[in-house]
């Protein structure tokens, strides 16, 4: 593993800003970003009956071992800077996890009821594994008790209130130099986008920039009242340790 990079891991559940954190990313002169790396491996070991499944699994390896590897292996295009976005119900049991021990694994969470409220436009059904967020909170612990460190937290809200301060601090943290280009993108889809971006990425493609939402949440319906309940404890517990802007 190549000790002069950055490589950060940003851990999130689905319907947050993660992608809008992997175009800020990329925005950088220095940087290469990597989509969603263990979906394929995810839809395959799981059969769930996602958009474009049978694609994915298709185009992607599968096997998640080589792309652990690949995570803490040479950086495609020798960039300095590696940013991840990884989904944490993406992580499944059976997967080995020391080789996280190469990549500053960081949190990005959101109020579970605009989360819910965004996923069951895009998919109906929904479990609180689907969500990610017991899953997120184990790596975290792990993390935490790996390093003997609090683990990076970055409330999405926060960031879209103050993307200059919350980059800036996240860049500090993560030892890197803040580059005003993480501030806005030109809009459109990427080649570094996966083949999911077609079903999921319609708003991001349309932004240029992190842009706080002027309207309210659409209500979570009744019989995912129970289940917002479920998931709630789990943002609770990670967002005391979340970044305050610089």
């Amino acid at each position: 593993m190549m000790q002069d990079v950055a490589r950060i891991a940003m851990w999130s559940g689905p319907r947050n800003i993660s992608t809008a954190m992997m175009r800020s990313f990329e925005n950088r002169a220095d940087a290469v970003v990597w989509d969603e790396p263990f979906y394929a491996h995810y839809l395959a070991e799981t059969g769930l009956d996602h958009a474009m499944a049978d694609e994915i699994i298709a185009a992607y390896e599968n096997d998640w071992r080589k792309v652990a590897d690949k995570a803490v292996g040479p950086v495609p295009g020798g960039g300095a800077v590696f940013y991840q976005k990884h989904m944490t119900h993406h992580l499944l049991p059976h997967m080995a996890m020391d080789w996280l021990d190469g990549l500053m694994n960081a949190f990005l969470i959101r109020d579970p009821a605009r989360v819910l409220a965004s996923y069951i436009e895009k998919r109906a059904q929904v479990t609180l594994e689907d969500l990610g967020l017991p899953q997120q909170q184990r790596l975290f612990e792990w993390t935490h008790e790996r390093t003997g460190k609090v683990p990076l937290v970055l409330e999405s809200d926060d960031v879209l209130a103050n993307p200059e301060g919350m980059l800036r601090a996240l860049c500090r943290r993560t030892g890197i130099a803040f580059d005003s280009a993480m501030l806005s993108w030109p809009a459109g889809r990427r080649n570094s986008d996966g083949l999911w971006a077609a079903h999921w990425y319609g708003a991001v493609e349309k932004s240029t920039g992190f842009v706080a939402s002027r309207r309210a949440a659409n209500p979570v319906p009744d019989h995912l009242q129970e289940l917002l309940a479920s998931a709630r404890p789990y943002y609770d517990a990670l967002r005391p340790y979340r970044l305050a802007p610089d």
